[in-house]
């Protein structure tokens, strides 16, 4: 029964060994594809915020703004810190 016992033990690490391997591939392909499909998801990100500053720029172009500064932040005008005399 000993020889049995040990040759079942090999069986089930082979299988074991087997199965661990499959998964390991099954993640990694998977992984993989995740990968690509979120490269090839930032690759049209980065494409069509290109073109949307081609259309900012021929849109400032179009209305003859072409060097005025960027409206994304207006200058905002700095406040004198106030100081602790101005209790009159």
């Amino acid at each position: 029964m000993d020889g049995h016992d040990a040759d079942d033990a090999k069986k089930s690490t082979a299988d074991m060994t087997a199965f661990v391997q499959n998964l390991l591939q099954q993640m990694q392909s998977r992984f993989q594809t995740m990968s690509d499909s979120i490269i090839t998801k930032i690759d049209e990100m980065g494409t069509r915020i290109d073109e949307l500053e081609q259309s900012i720029d021929d849109l400032r172009s179009e209305m003859g703004l072409e060097e005025a500064p960027s409206p994304s932040v207006p200058p905002k005008a700095k406040e004198e810190p106030k100081s602790g005399n101005d209790s009159a």
